[in-house]
């Protein structure tokens, strides 16, 4: 979003001063049996306009999630949603809102992180042993901004590679071998 632009045409000079958007992330997904909390960063666009998570049709997280767990990846959002729960997986990101323009994590602008509550989630969940990342972003904020609140709390931390479409650099079948790191 443009906020102000200012010209000076004899030098042939622009400066705009750009204003990201403000965005609100989704509350977590987990029932109380939950062993596996799996955490992305922030939701892209076409998530928070779907209300959903990973629903950019590009996205690989419901399809290797869909094959690892033995479900269609085409059921409605909340067939999917039971059936990762009821496996006993749960699902948020690390940043409950910030300013970001488009979908990158790259563009998330630093002094606007708000970091979810993720310690506090973890102590209504005390089955959760396991975090997995979404690929780095989700990690490094994890680790910097949740890690230090964490008091005597032994869990097993791994990043897995992004199912976002901007990180190509791996097929669907290397993401998914990548992904069965999260079975029991």
């Amino acid at each position: 979003m443009l906020g102000a632009c200012a010209a000076i045409f004899g030098k042939m000079e622009v400066f705009c001063v750009l204003r990201m958007t403000r965005l609100q992330g989704f509350p977590p997904v987990a029932l109380d049996t939950a062993h596996t909390l799996i955490l992305g960063s922030m939701p892209g666009v076409a998530s928070l306009s779907a209300s959903e998570y990973y629903a950019h049709p590009r996205n690989a997280f419901w399809r290797l999630i869909g094959e690892l767990l033995g479900f269609d990846a085409s059921l409605p959002y909340e067939q999917r949603l039971a059936r990762l729960t009821s496996a006993g997986y749960a699902l948020w990101d690390v940043l409950g809102a910030c300013r970001r323009n488009g979908s990158l994590d790259t563009a998330i602008e630093a002094e606007s992180l708000e970091v979810n509550p993720i310690a506090d989630f973890l102590a209504e969940h005390p089955l959760i042993d396991r975090v997995f990342f979404n690929g780095s972003t989700a990690e490094n904020l994890f680790r910097r901004h949740v890690m230090p609140t964490l008091r005597n709390r032994e869990l097993t931390c791994r990043r897995l590679p992004s199912t976002s479409p901007a990180h190509a650099s791996l097929t669907l079948a290397q993401k998914t071998h990548a992904w069965r790191e999260i079975l029991r």
